[in-house]
Order: structure tokens, then sequence, then C-alpha cells
């Protein structure tokens, strides 16, 4: 299995956050691909390969979603919960990585599903240290379903 096939799919509402984890990855030299949606509705789309997502070459399932909670439309507690109700989707691992750090959100998203839970850091390079953390654990370490490595 080629881990550098394995797609990443970020849910996270903010540009400023959007913009620094891209560059926490590209600061990481990891050669995944990386797609970004800015809300739950969009991620659900996405996964589900509906408008504008409907081209699985260009928007291929994800190996490993990180999911911010707090979003517009549908926030992630939402999404995951419905990642995590539906056959086809709920073996993708999700992490979240949010600014949340309140223990309701901890309890609940690990009662939803989620694989882990992370409080964004306030520094980039904090930012740094859980994106390589990241990408040697779900990247290098751990073993995924080869139905992850197909668009």
């Amino acid at each position: 299995m080629d881990k550098n096939s394995i797609h990443i799919l970020i849910a996270d509402d903010d540009p400023d956050d959007c913009l620094l984890t891209r560059e926490a990855f590209r600061e990481s030299r990891m050669t995944n691909e990386v797609h970004f949606v800015h809300n739950g509705e969009e991620l659900m789309d996405y996964l589900r390969h509906r408008p504008p997502y409907e081209d699985r070459q260009r928007h291929p399932r994800p190996g490993l979603i990180l999911l911010d909670l707090n979003m517009p439309l549908k926030d992630g507690r939402e999404a995951l919960s419905e990642i995590k109700a539906d056959e086809n989707l709920r073996s993708i691992p999700v992490v979240v990585l949010t600014t949340s750090s309140a223990e309701e959100d901890i309890i609940r998203s690990y009662d939803c599903g989620v694989n882990s839970f992370i409080t964004k850091p306030v520094s980039f390079r904090g930012l740094l240290d859980v994106v390589q953390t990241l990408g040697r654990y779900w990247l290098q370490i751990v073993e995924l379903p080869e139905e992850h490595m197909k668009p």
C-alpha cells in the first residue's frame, strides 16, 4: 500500500486556519493530496460525490478526515454523526481538530465514533508538530483498509 496516495480531507471554515494547515503540511514535506471543504454540508457533499464534487478523480475518497467542530450550515458534530452512521463512510478515520477543549465535545465526539480528538494549538510551531505527528501515525504507522486507496 502506497501511503502517499492516501488523500486527506480537511473540513474547516476558518480561512486563516486552512492556510496555516496547508503550510504545515507543506513544511512537513507530506506529499499526500489535501482537499479542503468549509462547512459540514460541503463535507457531506464531497463524501457522497454530490455536485460540485461528483468527479471522483478530482475529489477522491479520503483516507483521513480532519474535522473542525464549529462550522456553519452543518457543524462538525452533526457531520461526524452522519459519517459514522453511514455504512459506506464509517470506516474513514476522522480526527477532530478544533479550538474546543470542552469535555462535552470530547465525550460526544468519541461517543459518535471519532478516532482522535485534538485541540488546535495556538502557535504555528504547535500546529506543525500536530501535522507531523498525524502524518507519522495515520500515514506511516497505521494500516488502513485498501478501500481508502481507491479514488
